[in-house]
């Protein structure tokens, strides 16, 4: 077995060939001519001005509501230095990203999983949890959701701004998968509906690479100013060198093609992932998303994620922890399959072998 090929369903990540290579080529050097020594020196931490007023423009804000970083993760670490102190609670989703809860962690904030249906967070367990607790913030994923896959309906998406303004917490909407739509009508953003208490939050990671590390911030002026403030006595400016260059792309209005080829190139492997299921795994159960990078799983009674994983490790199928996903515990039969990096081959191979998997561990 150890001679098949390894299927990779562990991490989120974008199809190597996705990427823009030679349009981000000339971009670069055309942005260098251009921004060459405003991106070669230190800058204000708010982000490269010209990319800060597109943004701005794009996402239909203001440009003092716009805060970019290293990565959106490196933003969310701002503000929790901001926020947090020891014992500061935080909702999540459960499951959630899960680096973000390392990140929660690390900081010693109380972390509370609300759990996570088909169409969003449980507004019970949401209403039940806040007549114990006020959260600083509450971490949100409404768009096709790391790991699960669901995407928040617009009726709870009202419910959650609804009691954001009651109970006086912040929503951190976090967004990298929206743009990502393969099929179905967009919802509102939450941002849309409690602007003055949701920062929204995005990247290029999944539209252009991760490699610009370029993730943004909108939100309310005042704490944006206050994030930035850590930001820049953390590393003074952001990566201005890959933010021009990331502008320059954008200002050459490559983004609305690059986000058609995407939904080309990733639809298909969404389809193939639910097809293999159908075929291999009948009684799986999966989520079916209408975007995004995620689906989901939960396996049968009696059979535990971390019993599969080692054994879909035997046939060079590698799966992520289901556990980590969790804040509070849970997630033993919980399993998360990305599948934008795979071919729709390697897809319905993966699945076949991990049907095998569950088959052996279950008997």
């Amino acid at each position: 077995m150890s001679d098949l090929k390894p299927i990779n369903f562990t991490r989120g990540v974008p199809a190597t060939e996705s990427f823009p290579v030679e349009d981000v080529i000339d971009a670069a050097v055309a942005s260098l001519k251009q921004h060459g020594r405003t991106m070669l020196q230190y800058g204000p931490a708010m982000g490269f001005a010209p990319l800060v007023e597109w943004l701005a423009s794009w996402q239909g804000v203001k440009t003092n509501q716009v805060l970019t970083g290293n990565g959106s993760l490196q933003l969310v670490d701002f503000l929790c230095w901001y926020l947090l102190e020891p014992g500061s609670i935080v909702f999540t989703e459960a499951p959630t990203y899960d680096r973000t809860v390392t990140l929660l962690r690390r900081h010693k904030a109380q972390v509370i999983g609300i759990p996570l249906e088909a169409d969003g967070p449980s507004i019970d367990a949401l209403e039940i949890e806040l007549k114990k607790h006020r959260p600083v913030f509450f971490y949100t994923i409404p768009d096709f959701q790391n790991p699960s896959g669901a995407t928040c309906s617009g009726e709870k998406r009202r419910q959650i701004a609804a009691l954001a303004e009651q109970h006086n917490f912040l929503l951190l909407e976090d967004a990298p998968y929206r743009a990502l739509r393969y099929r179905g009508r967009e919802e509102a953003r939450l941002f849309d509906m409690a602007p003055h208490r949701t920062l929204h939050m995005s990247s290029f990671s999944k539209l252009i690479g991760p490699g610009p590390r370029l993730g943004f911030m909108f939100g309310d002026p005042a704490l944006l100013s206050k994030i930035a403030k850590v930001a820049e006595e953390t590393y003074i400016s952001p990566n201005y060198l890959a933010h021009g260059i990331a502008y320059e792309w954008c200002r050459r209005r490559m983004l609305a093609p690059q986000i058609e080829k995407l939904k080309a190139l990733y639809a298909p492997r969404l389809e193939a992932c639910l097809a293999a299921l159908a075929t291999y795994m009948p009684d799986a159960q999966p989520t079916r998303p209408d975007g995004g990078f995620f689906l989901s799983i939960t396996l049968p009674e009696g059979v535990e994620t971390t019993a599969v994983r080692a054994a879909a490790a035997t046939r060079n199928l590698n799966m992520a922890d289901g556990l980590a996903f969790f804040p509070n515990g849970g997630g033993e039969r919980f399993l998360r399959l990305p599948y934008c990096a795979l071919t729709p081959d390697e897809i319905d191979e993966g699945i076949r072998r991990l049907a095998e998997t569950v088959k052996e561990v279950s008997g």
